[in-house]
């Protein structure tokens, strides 16, 4: 018998190589991750709202870990994106106000995983490009997704563009949450066998405004008049928001739907045992609660995200209190994939403290507006704040020194700003050293808007709003 040639026993070694390569390859999760856009975290039935219908989501929660306490950094949308897929905060990657770019050459997941073996595809919603919202995106400017069916940012529901790898302007043909739900459903089946992992970002326009367009077999499940409001809604706003919070639930209704066709596909392909699914929302919506509409504010309805992570493989389901913010997912999710985190991502891992291991935070997290805009300008109450929020506690600063202070245990409707009360004094008082001690460790001087729209060179309008491109 003879030696096996030099030349032989390369070649079976490089051959060992792929194999192992692929195997590796093969024994990584699978991530799905699904974005709402402006679905506040009461609006499901798990979470105990009396009047929305989400059986989906419901199961879902059944199954997942549920962070209760999960927070939109700066909640508004293009923010929250830029942060969910770099890890960093929004005065570091400087996406701290609607309609304006990403850096094309940041560190993000998708560029991350696919540097790991994976595919990647991104469908629905990006609202990072800032090159105009109705614009083509092109490849170099995707940050690492290859796979693309995707509009900048449209909340025309029914009549939704999207590009693919040309200029050509393309159509959904319905309802656009629920084609793209199905384009995902076939990505899935697509990879169902094969050898590579994969991650897909699936991002919807709605619960957004404007709220009644969901498709009419969903308005016909609410009746305005026969809901329940939460207690924070002044009653001379009742009567518009009872006819805004209908369809509003009309959408959360659709996107259950929708929600269930992509667990049927995962389970029917057999996926997903071994595929992380993460549904959240870039910041919630304040529909009345203290009077307010949308975004941007420390509320609890408003900064406050629903985050469902789900992983059957290896995630036992319960219900976890630490205040994860929007810059600790990246890192989570790359924690969980056992894929090296970068040196730039700021957020914190979570992912042993999902398995069951240690909280690496320390109970609270920052909230933050940089700079008031568009339908929370200077004109409509609009103010550059920084808020710590506890699992307890909601505080926070404006420029002119305490602004809010709630105790969510005791006032979950945070009804009573107990701010400079007297009798608050010494949990004031530990709460700001708290916030202020977080500042620093951020290199946060917590300065002017106009100071950071300086810093970036950004175009703003009199009212701070970078004026929307065409």
């Amino acid at each position: 018998m003879h030696a096996p040639s030099l030349r032989t026993v390369s070649l079976l070694a490089f051959c060992a190589l792929i194999v192992c390569a692929t195997a590796d390859e093969a024994a990584k999760p699978n991530v799905v991750v699904v974005l709402a856009d402006q679905w506040r975290p009461q609006a499901f039935g798990f979470a105990g709202d009396p009047n929305v219908r989400t059986p989906n989501f419901d199961r879902l929660a059944g199954e997942s870990v549920r962070f209760v306490n999960a927070v939109a950094g700066m909640p508004v949308c293009s923010p929250t994106r830029a942060s969910l897929l770099t890890g960093q905060r929004p005065l570091t990657h400087g996406v701290f106000l609607n309609d304006v770019p990403l850096d094309s050459n940041a560190i993000t997941l998708a560029k991350v995983l696919k540097g790991a073996g994976y595919e990647t595809g991104a469908i629905g919603k990006w609202h990072i490009d800032g090159h105009g919202r109705l614009s083509f995106i092109p490849p170099e400017r995707r940050q690492g997704f290859d796979y693309w069916k995707v509009c900048e940012c449209t909340h025309d529901y029914t009549d939704s563009i999207y590009y693919g790898d040309t200029p050509e302007k393309l159509h959904w043909s319905g309802y656009d949450a629920l084609d793209q739900t199905q384009d995902a459903c076939e990505f899935l089946r697509a990879r169902a066998t094969g050898a590579k992992p994969f991650l897909l970002w699936l991002a919807w326009g709605p619960p957004h405004d404007p709220y009644l367009t969901a498709p009419e077999k969903y308005r016909a499940l609410y009746d305005p008049s026969k809901l329940t409001l939460r207690p924070n809604v002044p009653a001379e706003m009742e009567g518009h928001i009872r006819k805004s919070l209908a369809g509003y639930y009309a959408h959360c209704s659709a996107l259950d739907d929708a929600m269930g066709s992509l667990l049927d596909t995962l389970r029917e392909t057999g996926l997903a045992e071994n595929t992380i699914l993460l549904f959240s929302a870039d910041h919630g919506d304040m529909l009345g609660s203290q009077g307010a509409m949308n975004k941007q504010r420390p509320f609890d309805e408003c900064a406050r995200v629903p985050f469902l992570l789900r992983w059957s493989k290896a995630l036992p389901a319960r219900q976890l209190d630490a205040p994860i913010n929007s810059e600790d997912v990246m890192p989570t999710l790359l924690g969980l994939c056992g894929v090296p985190i970068p040196k730039l991502v700021e957020g914190l891992d979570y992912s042993g403290y999902a398995r069951g291991g240690a909280n690496p935070g320390d109970g609270a997290t920052v909230i933050m507006c940089a700079a008031p805009f568009g339908q929370w300008d200077r004109r409509k109450g609009g103010k550059e704040y920084r808020a710590v929020r506890t699992t307890r506690y909601t505080y926070a600063r404006d420029l002119h020194g305490p602004w809010l202070l709630f105790d969510n245990e005791n006032d979950p409707y945070q009804m009573h700003n107990l701010v400079n009360d007297p009798a608050q004094a010494d949990l004031q008082a530990r709460l700001d050293t708290l916030l202020q001690r977080k500042l620093r460790e951020r290199g946060d001087e917590f300065r002017p808007a106009t100071d950071y729209i300086a810093k970036w060179g950004y175009e703003v309008d009199a009212n701070g709003t970078v004026p929307i491109k065409p």
